[in-house]
């Protein structure tokens, strides 16, 4: 009986609840963009391409993006770009005096290179995301892609 009161309990906390629905939205949010087809591209052709060739690379790299990658949908990055860049940004402290002055700083600190870890999400995605459909347009000679070009690419 504690457990089910304790989980009770959660719904009375303000601050607790709104976290919480919040969490939720968001991934409801995620799990309906991994549903959403990106523009342009033919799933059909795609799907058939990734049945005949994917390999145990596509599979993991797939998983990452909780099957996303393999729908080729508009979240198909996943969280990817973001560990990236948190990686990056850690080994920069190291690397950089002044970044790892930052990192020392405290709560200040902590929310520019948590500011600098969302621009260089946004930097690795963009790269990602430009290999990708650069990457799409040559595999099986562009079958994928409805209208190849710069427009696709960007």
């Amino acid at each position: 009986m504690g457990a089910l009161s304790s989980f009770q309990n959660i719904f009375k906390i303000e601050e607790l609840k709104k976290r919480i629905i919040f969490t939720l939205s968001l991934l409801a949010v995620y799990r309906i963009g991994c549903h959403i087809p990106t523009p342009g591209i033919n799933g059909e052709e795609l799907s058939k391409f990734l049945t005949a060739k994917g390999g145990a690379l596509m599979g993991f790299f797939d998983i990452f993006s909780g099957g996303a990658l393999s729908r080729m949908t508009i979240f198909a990055l996943g969280i990817m770009p973001y560990i990236s860049a948190s990686i990056i940004l850690q080994l920069l402290t190291v690397v950089i005096p002044a970044i790892g002055k930052l990192a020392k700083e405290g709560e200040e600190g902590r929310k520019k290179i948590t500011m600098y870890t969302r621009y260089g999400t946004v930097l690795i995605s963009a790269i990602q995301s430009f290999g990708i459909a650069v990457g799409l347009e040559s595999m099986s000679g562009g079958a994928f892609i409805q209208n190849p070009g710069w427009g696709f690419r960007l």
